[in-house]
């Protein structure tokens, strides 16, 4: 009994060659995710140019399995797509801003442009910026994020790969 059988060759084979298996432990090195800590922070990572994945969590089993699917996620599109992890719990005002009152929900933010000045008596020292966000609303895996990033057009890749 020393060969293993036809079933356990088949698993083998698919964790070895399958790029959308997700059930097989994987080494996906240090973590990825960045959590929130302010929002001067979260603009310095949008003025990068990188798309930003922000995952708006609280503490819950739902929670637990959207980290594990972030971390995969960062494993494989950094460093061209950035993502964030924010507990609304620590800081409701940067989540109450985005007018949601389910959690978890992810948004992707990208393209900051600065925006014109308006207005009479506009402060010279400020810059104000436009950002394109997009709410997420495709499956919750690496492959729904993949999908996301082609059908709306955000470079997650080398176009060597």
């Amino acid at each position: 009994m020393d060969e293993p059988s036809l079933l356990n060759k088949m698993m083998l084979n698919l964790r070895s060659t399958c790029k959308y298996y997700t059930g097989y432990p994987k080494d996906l090195g240090p973590p990825k995710v960045l959590h929130f800590t302010s929002e001067r922070e979260f603009v310095q990572l949008l003025h990068q140019g990188h798309p930003v994945v922000v995952a708006f969590t609280i503490k819950c089993n739902l929670t637990k399995r959207l980290d594990k699917v972030l971390e995969e996620a960062a494993a494989e599109f950094d460093p061209h797509v950035k993502f964030l992890r924010v507990e609304c719990p620590k800081y409701p005002g940067f989540c109450i801003t985005r007018q949601k009152t389910e959690y978890p929900f992810i948004e992707i933010f990208h393209n900051p442009e600065q925006a014109a000045n308006e207005g009479k008596g506009v402060d010279p020292n400020i810059t104000k910026y436009a950002v394109r966000v997009l709410p997420f609303h495709f499956d919750v895996s690496v492959y729904g994020f993949r999908e996301f990033f082609k059908r709306h057009g955000i470079k997650s890749s080398d176009p060597s790969e």
